[in-house]
């Protein structure tokens, strides 16, 4: 925090000063005492991750996030700020350089992504998400390919979020819609029964309709107990429905604190939302 009294600092600036600080030599620096003393108990937490995909050029630059049991958490920022990568860091498909990913304080850094399903962390990629050429139900007997003696009891739970999926089980996944197939994804990566799911722009590339029942659907997951990490583009939408967000800009924490109070923020609209927040 800077030396302005507590009275000068308004809402606004409070979430900045969550995440930097000024050090002596006038230089703005990452604070992340709010982030360890907010992080313990969480299900799934990310500390000072750096990642990158090619030799020598990292993407993150030491990100930390955290989600609670129970909690819906967004990820915002403009195009590059390294979003995608913490998540695929998380789900181990992005070798993490520096830094520590934990679930339920379990060291899971660098571990592959069958041995994360089978601890509890589903994820759901942007693209190429379903199997086209098997039907809706055999794409959900693959999320479930480690344990399949529970298929019915977990086709039972999927279908009960995603009714339409139980009625047109035996049709292609080649042959729905965008939205369609990413319920298809969304239940795929719910039949192991994670406590946190990774989604990666669900609405990416969808109607506005088509949106809506995405980010409804999405509600619907996490209130049915499973901790939800999601990055979006469609800014305001995500930060309407999260409890806290997070706005990385350069693969660094720039902005935290609840969806409401970033959308509201002046700062986080002036650089992040633009028009969007003030529709």
């Amino acid at each position: 925090m800077s030396e302005r009294s507590a009275e000068e600092v308004s809402p606004e600036a409070a979430a900045e000063d969550e995440v930097t600080r000024v050090d002596a030599a006038g230089s703005t620096v990452a604070d992340r005492s709010v982030h360890l003393s907010a992080a313990e108990g969480a299900v799934l937490r990310a500390d000072e991750v750096v990642a990158g995909y090619l030799p020598g050029i990292n993407i993150l630059n030491g990100c930390d996030l955290y989600v609670k049991p129970g909690e819906l958490v967004g990820i915002i920022g403009p195009n590059g700020a390294g979003k995608s990568t913490l998540l695929k860091s998380l789900f181990g498909l992005v070798k993490v350089r520096q830094g520590v990913v934990t679930l339920k304080g379990e060291d899971i850094t660098g571990l592959k992504a069958n041995k994360l399903v089978s601890k509890g962390v589903g994820y759901v990629p942007q693209t190429n998400n379903v199997f086209p050429s098997l039907t809706i139900e055999e794409n959900l007997e693959m999320g479930l390919y480690q344990a399949p003696r529970r298929f019915a009891d977990r086709f039972e739970f999927v279908t009960s979020l995603f009714p339409a999926l139980g009625h047109r089980r035996k049709q292609r996944a080649g042959s729905l819609s965008g939205g369609e197939r990413q319920m298809v994804a969304m239940g795929r990566a719910l039949m192991m029964e994670p406590s946190v799911l990774l989604l990666d722009e669900p609405s990416a590339g969808l109607s506005p309709a088509l949106q809506d029942e995405v980010f409804i659907r999405s509600r619907q997951i996490n209130r049915a107990g499973v901790s939800v990490i999601m990055v979006e583009q469609n800014a305001r939408r995500c930060l309407q429905i999260c409890d806290r967000g997070y706005v990385l800009d350069q693969g660094r924490n720039a902005y935290t604190a609840t969806g409401e109070e970033l959308m509201n923020d002046p700062k986080v609209i002036e650089l992040y939302l633009g028009t969007l927040a003030r529709v």
